[in-house]
Formats: structure tokens, C-alpha cells, sequence
């Protein structure tokens, strides 16, 4: 058991990356770019991959991994089922947290704040980017609701792949929410478990920008 153990273990040596606070910036979306730049530059599996966390109709959190599509001005985007238990969640508690965490760079973004649907035009913009087959996806899930069997699905697909044999029109229980921060902490592995926890917190419309113990 002990010999597992050493094997898990990760003292954080593979590269030092300097202080954060030598490149954070005063705002948090230029550096939550450059990583993500540099996640994709190094090739990460799925570099904008995110959990999201909402707290459930039945009071418990829920998390679930996401695709961060798009990065506003005012925080990340993601695609989904309005009709969804996120989408659900999201309605009755906007409060939500994202998770990017990516290992091989050693390093971690969480995101804190509210949850609102982006303008319908951008969520058609969008779909239309998507591939036919995700198109008739969107349409065929009837996403988080109890399944009787794979047949049932697949003869959706089958239905509406003879109803948009070319155009697929967006469904309207599905489009794109913004997460708009209030709070973003970068997390940098540093040696001996020393790591760099750097926060970005809005008050009152400025960022105050502060360091957390590891």
C-alpha cells in the first residue's frame, strides 16, 4: 500500500513557473487567456474542458464537465440543455462555480459567480457552427430525463434525421449561458506543496486582487 502511495505522490518538480504575481495582470480574463492559449499551444487533452458545479432542486451540489467555448469580456461561455438538471439548477440558483484544472501545466482556475442565457442570436450563431450530427443531438436528448432504452434514442435520431436532412433549426430549450465572475482564483503547483493561490474578487466594479495560503 505505502509503495502505491509514493507513486501518487506529485512534489510539483516537473517545472517552477516563477511567482503568479510577476504576470497576473490587474484584471483576470488576460491571464485565464494565456493559459488557455498555452494549454492548447502544449496540446492538453480537452484544454477547455470545465466543471461546472450548481446546487441542486434536491439541495445537493451537482458538477459536471462542460466545454468553455467562447471567453467575453465578462467571462467564459458554455453551450447546453436549457431543459437539462443544470438548466433546471441554473433557474431556481444562478450561483454557480467553474473548474478548469489542468495537470500537466500544473495549474487550476476556479470561477465563481452567476449564471445568465446569452442573447438568443449567439446561441443561433453558434448551433450553426456545430456539426449536422450534434445539431440532431441537441434535438434527439431529452437531456437528464429518464431513458427506457438506447432504441428510443436512436429512433429520434432516425426521426429527425429524415425531418433536417440538411438545415437543422436551434431548439429553443437549448443555447449558451455566460458566467459572469465575482470571484476567479488561479492555482499555480509550486514545490513542497508551496503552491501560488492567487485571487481576483470584484467589489463594487474593480478587481481587488489578494493571496491565499496553499
Amino acid at each position: 500500500m505505502e509503495e502505491f502511495l509514493d507513486l501518487l505522490r506529485n512534489d510539483h518538480h516537473s517545472f517552477d513557473q516563477g511567482k503568479l504575481e510577476d504576470h497576473i495582470g490587474n484584471e483576470p480574463f488576460t491571464l485565464l487567456a494565456k493559459w488557455l492559449r498555452e494549454a492548447i499551444e502544449k496540446q492538453v487533452s480537452e484544454p477547455n474542458a470545465m466543471s461546472i458545479s450548481t446546487i441542486g432542486l434536491d439541495g445537493f451540489p451537482h458538477a459536471r464537465i462542460v466545454y468553455l467555448k467562447e471567453l467575453l469580456e465578462d467571462g467564459p461561455i458554455f453551450y447546453t440543455n436549457y431543459a437539462s438538471d443544470k438548466g433546471k439548477s441554473i433557474e431556481a440558483n444562478p450561483n454557480i462555480q467553474a473548474l478548469i484544472f489542468w495537470p500537466g501545466l500544473e495549474r487550476q482556475i476556479r470561477i465563481m459567480g452567476t449564471a445568465e442565457k446569452v442573447p438568443e442570436e449567439m446561441s443561433d450563431t453558434y448551433f450553426q457552427s456545430r456539426p449536422w450530427g450534434s445539431k440532431i443531438g441537441a434535438w434527439a436528448s431529452h437531456q437528464s430525463e429518464v431513458l427506457a432504452s438506447r432504441e428510443e434514442l436512436e429512433e429520434r435520431v432516425h426521426e429527425l434525421a429524415l425531418k433536417y436532412p440538411v438545415e437543422v433549426p436551434r431548439p429553443p430549450h437549448w443555447g449558451g449561458y455566460l458566467l459572469r465572475p465575482i470571484q476567479i482564483e488561479f492555482w499555480q503547483g509550486r514545490r513542497s506543496r508551496l503552491h501560488d493561490r492567487i485571487v481576483f474578487e470584484l467589489e463594487e466594479g474593480s478587481w481587488k486582487i489578494y493571496r491565499k495560503n496553499p
